[in-house]
This record gives structure tokens, C-alpha cells and sequence, in this order.
């Protein structure tokens, strides 16, 4: 009889002390989302006004070349001291932080100024670093038990912003009269992420690092697995940032009108979502992963032949495979939630992943530009590209060999023939 009165008289008491952790749940969930939502919106609303914005402020082939190059440089250098921001600071008030540099970075390129323009760049680029590295911790401390999901929410949440802001940049600096006012719009996005993370960055159970809990990512660089995530995320990197900041320009230079170059681009990031869903399906069965990594690159190498080689007119079947080819990066977050036995782990692996990715990955933008500048082509510059996707897909082959081992959590290789006998 005591149990039956005390178990009612005692609900309300649990009810309650479960809303605030209903409540954080939820938060995340969203966070994941509209950071994800962010990360790209930044970087693929200004590629199809670079045209634009270099006729409006008459910047040369250098700062032309410079701009699509600062977002990469950004994620290596701010990307590379994450850990130490986060040890400082914590998990969420870290994201915060950089997501209000984020909005200011975006609103601070609305002045019609080239000075404006590269400084606002470098300040929202950097708050971007920040949540881009810190996002696979924070994946992993709210969503640990479904990672693979959270993940495939983050990264198509990635692709819709990057759509989003492709597809309608051009037709928004028409309407606002500038491209430097149509910039300035997407901070309105950062700042709703913001406004989410609030709540996480002040509450009393924020995830705070202790001086003990360090794990040096550059240590990492010594291993095998270090080694792999560091350069598949940099070849990656590099050809995502190059697509997304040329892409446009590209195809505007062999006849396309510029609002059809970034629709294309918008193709480009639109059926990486369904890329995302179906690799992220695909590693997530046993035997499946090192598969998942093979069909992506293989798609990014064919996609590549064909912007080099078919005409402007079968430039929609270039961005499906192009597009089809950014799964990779899916696949590596997902491989960076699941890594290292603890969060501070994940951060290091994180760390030194994107850092020194980013630092590959910003030879892309700059050298094709720098390239397209001097020998007034395309051709020398997509020759280089298209090698780059198929050390790739060499490299993904290494790195979906990689499991993880549920005892000691680590990522171990396989080989082929014990993997096919896991199916």
C-alpha cells in the first residue's frame, strides 16, 4: 500500500525534474540543426556573386583569388586552436562565442568596400572554425547513442543552407539592390542559431574540459589513423571549396547565365542531401563502410572528368555527380563522432583533422584562381583537380577500412576479407 501511495505522490516530483533535461534534448537537437544549417549558407552565398561583387568594388585577380581562399584559411588557423578556445570556455558557450562571430562577420559585409568585404570575411570565417570542429564533440556528448542519425541531420542540414543560399543569392542582390546588402542578409540565420545556444552556453550543466582532460591533436599526426583522417578530410575539403567557389564563375565563363551557374550549384549541394542520407545509411550496416567511401569518391572523380571534358550544355549532369561526390564528408564527421574514447579525444582527432585539412584544402580556390588568372583558361587548373579526386578515392579506400572497435572504442583497420565476412 505504501509503495502504491508513495508512487503517485512522488510523479509530479519526477515530472518536473525531467523537463529540464526534456528541454536540453530538445535544444540540442535544434542547435545540430541550425548550425548545421549555417555552416555552409556563409560560404556558398557569396560564390555566385563574386562576379558581382569584383565588378561593384574593382578588386583584381589576387583579392579574387584571395576570397574564396579565406573561409579554408580561417577553418586551419582558428580551426587549429579550438581546443584550447574550448578547454577556456566550454563545449556550448564555445559555440556560442563563435556563432556571434559569425553574425557579426555577415553583417559587417554589407558596406559596399572591398576592405569591409575581406574583413568581415575573416571574422565570420573564423566563428565558423570554431563551430565547424567543435560540432562532432557536441554530437557526441547530446547524441552519443544516435550519432549516425544526428550526424546525418547535421550534414543534410549542411547541404539544404548551402541550396538555399546557392539558388538564391543572385535573385536576392537584385531585390536588395547590392550584393554586398544581399551578404549581409545571412547573418539573420546565424544569429536565430544563436539565439538556441543560449540557453546551452548559461546553463549549469554546460560541458566544461578540465586542464587534466587535454589530449594533444598534434601527437596525432604520428598515427596511422591521424594521418588518414588528416589528409581524406584536406582532399575533400579541397574540392568541395573549390567547387563551391568556382563552380559558378566556370560555367558563367563558357556561356551559362549567371542565375542558371548558380542553380547549378545549388543542384550540386541539393542531391548531396540524398548523398548523405545514402552513405550515411550505407555505414551504418556492417561491411558497408569502406563501400559507402569507394561509391562517393568514385562519383567526385567522375564528376570531375565530366566538368573537364563535356560541353556547358551537360552541366547538370556534372553537378549530380559532383554533388553525389561530396558524401565523403558525411562519412568522415561520422567517423570523427564515433573516434576516441572520450569527447576530448573526439576534439583532438577533430582538431587536427580540419586544421590541417583546411590548410590542404586552401591550395584549391587560390591556385585555380591564381591559375585561371594567368593562362586565361580553366583547363590546367581542373586537370589538377580531377588527379586530386582520384588520390581521393585511393585514400578513402585506406580510410573505410577503419572500424571501430567496441572494447576499446578506437578505430582499428581491417582488412577486406574479414570486413566482407562482417556482412
Amino acid at each position: 500500500m505504501s509503495v502504491n501511495s508513495a508512487g503517485p505522490s512522488n510523479q509530479p516530483a519526477v515530472q518536473e525534474a525531467l523537463k529540464p533535461a526534456w528541454r536540453a534534448n530538445l535544444l540540442a537537437v535544434v542547435a545540430v540543426i541550425l548550425v548545421g544549417l549555417n555552416l555552409r549558407m556563409g560560404i556558398a552565398s557569396a560564390s555566385p556573386l563574386f562576379h558581382d561583387l569584383q565588378e561593384l568594388l574593382g578588386y583584381g585577380t589576387f583579392v579574387a583569388s584571395l576570397l574564396p581562399t579565406i573561409p579554408v584559411l580561417c577553418f586551419a588557423v582558428a580551426g587549429a586552436a579550438t581546443s584550447t578556445v574550448l578547454r577556456r570556455t566550454g563545449l556550448e558557450l564555445g559555440i556560442a562565442l563563435s556563432l556571434l562571430m559569425l553574425a557579426a562577420g555577415l553583417a559587417l559585409r554589407v558596406a559596399d568596400s572591398t576592405w569591409a568585404l575581406l574583413g568581415g570575411t575573416v571574422v565570420g570565417m573564423c566563428g565558423l572554425a570554431v563551430c565547424n570542429v567543435s560540432m562532432p564533440s557536441f554530437i557526441r556528448q547530446y547524441h552519443g547513442n544516435r550519432a549516425a542519425s544526428m550526424t546525418a541531420a547535421y550534414t543534410t542540414t549542411m547541404s539544404i543552407g548551402a541550396t538555399l543560399a546557392s539558388s538564391i543569392s543572385v535573385p536576392l542582390a537584385a531585390k536588395a539592390g547590392s550584393p554586398t546588402t544581399a551578404l549581409a542578409l545571412w547573418a539573420i540565420p546565424a544569429l536565430m542559431a544563436l539565439l538556441v545556444f543560449m540557453p546551452l552556453a548559461f546553463s549549469s550543466k554546460r560541458t566544461t574540459v578540465s586542464p587534466g582532460a587535454h589530449v594533444s591533436p598534434w601527437a596525432l599526426l604520428a598515427t596511422r589513423k591521424g594521418l588518414l583522417f588528416t589528409t581524406v578530410f584536406g582532399i575533400q575539403s579541397l574540392l568541395v571549396y573549390t567547387v563551391v567557389s568556382w563552380l559558378p564563375h566556370i560555367l558563367i565563363s563558357r556561356g551559362l547565365e549567371p542565375v542558371t551557374a548558380g542553380l547549378m550549384l545549388g543542384i550540386v549541394q541539393g542531391v548531396s542531401i540524398l548523398a548523405v542520407l545514402a552513405v550515411l545509411w550505407m555505414a551504418s550496416k556492417p561491411g558497408l563502410q569502406r563501400a559507402a567511401f569507394v561509391l562517393t569518391a568514385s562519383c567526385s572523380v567522375l564528376g570531375f572528368a565530366a566538368l573537364l571534358f563535356l560541353p556547358v550544355e551537360l552541366s547538370l549532369l556534372t553537378s549530380l555527380l559532383i554533388g553525389l561526390g561530396f558524401g565523403v564528408f558525411p562519412l568522415v564527421m561520422l567517423m570523427l563522432s564515433r573516434s576516441g574514447g572520450s569527447a576530448e579525444e573526439t576534439t583532438a582527432l577533430s582538431t587536427v583533422a580540419q586544421s590541417v585539412g583546411y590548410l590542404i584544402a586552401a591550395i584549391g580556390p587560390f591556385a585555380l584562381g591564381i591559375m585561371q588568372g594567368a593562362l586565361g583558361s580553366w583547363t590546367t587548373g581542373l586537370v589538377i583537380i580531377l588527379a586530386c579526386a582520384v588520390v581521393q578515392l585511393l585514400f578513402c579506400y585506406k580510410l573505410g577500412g577503419l572500424r571501430q572497435d567496441h572494447e576499446s572504442r578506437y578505430l582499428v583497420e581491417v582488412d577486406a576479407a574479414s570486413e566482407k565476412g562482417q556482412a
